[in-house]
């Protein structure tokens, strides 16, 4: 950051309040237009500034671009957190600033509203076909149970969700976490993410959208990855996890939650899954593969379909892609 752009970006009313509004949650763009009361290209033309300033962060889902802030007061660099102290600040003592502010905050319940409120019609579409799966096997609570007590007691570091689909395992493991980071191909499922995530606070939870077959983060980035009923989408699994390898730091865990190898090709047509589950030799094969030690599986019975959890330990090199032993499929 550069001190000359900072201060430019910020010599304007509308872009301090942008900062604020992004100190409390990410926004897209039409929803910034829709609190502020102004046009969305001439949002759009504070947005540009504050990003060429490197004070805000814009990312793309699908046909939507979303806003975070990405400077904060123990964040570095040291310029970008004294700025934030100083919007903090200011707000705190200025009065005429600190309405405006209010005023902007009470705007974004609606904002709030409207993405619980598209949420649930979506679930309201897909509740028939989903309650179809569910019966299949056990309930959500003893398996979120026992991957909690799979993963330890210990803190889980930087956390990577992979498939977050609605977001339940970010939001399950977030106050373990020190930074949780949720990824999913569809902007669909990650806007459901985003209304069940909006509730924690700003900055905890880093929603991205990315295939689970090339991972846009750095080698060795994450402390723990998670595959909630993700992986038996996956044509060839055994890339998915090589990947996944690659962004686990040494000494970091994995997590795998699936069904039991199983026989139920409904699952293909109706659910889109590619895999009928896997078994404990593939699993544990796919997982030493890729450079995991392998703990012992959990099983969860449920009325046809059997909860898996395989954990691992990342061994070996994170740089470049890890070498891939035999697997079977």
């Amino acid at each position: 950051m550069k001190l000359e752009p900072t201060l430019r970006a910020l010599a304007d009313p509308t872009r301090l309040r942008i900062m604020r509004l992004l100190a409390d949650m990410e926004l897209a763009v039409g929803e910034l237009a829709q609190v502020l009361g102004q046009s969305q290209p001439r949002v759009s033309r504070h947005i540009k500034i504050l990003c060429d300033a490197a004070l805000a962060e814009r990312r793309r889902e699908g046909s939507w671009v979303f806003l975070r802030m990405a400077v904060g007061p123990d964040r570095a660099p040291p310029l970008g957190a004294a700025v934030a102290r100083l919007l903090e600040a200011g707000e705190g003592d200025d009065a005429a600033f600190a309405a405006r502010c209010a005023e902007d905050r009470r705007h974004l319940a609606a904002i709030r509203a409207a993405r619980e409120e598209q949420a649930a019609a979506y679930f309201a579409r897909h509740a028939a076909e989903w309650d179809t799966l569910r019966s299949l096997h056990s309930p959500d609570e003893p398996v979120e149970a026992a991957l909690a007590a799979a993963l330890g007691q210990q803190e889980l570091g930087a956390l990577l969700d992979v498939g977050t689909g609605t977001g339940r395992m970010a939001e399950l493991f977030a106050a373990r976490a020190r930074q949780v980071t949720a990824v999913d191909k569809s902007p669909e499922m990650l806007r459901l993410a985003r209304a069940r995530l909006q509730h924690l606070p700003a900055g905890k939870v880093d929603l991205q959208q990315g295939d689970f077959t090339d991972l846009p983060f750095a080698a060795g980035a994450f402390d723990t990855v998670l595959f909630h009923q993700v992986l038996h989408y996956a044509q060839e699994p055994a890339p998915v996890l090589a990947e996944a390898a690659r962004v686990t730091a040494p000494g970091g865990r994995i997590a795998v939650v699936d069904f039991a190898a199983h026989a139920h090709e409904e699952l293909r047509s109706q659910h889109a899954h590619a895999r009928l589950g896997f078994s404990d030799e593939q699993m544990l094969d796919l997982l030493t593969g890729v450079g995991f030690a392998p703990a012992a599986p959990l099983a969860i019975p449920g009325q046809a379909l059997t909860v898996k959890i395989w954990t691992g330990i990342r061994v070996g090199a994170v740089h470049g892609q890890p070498s891939l032993r035999k697997t079977l499929s």
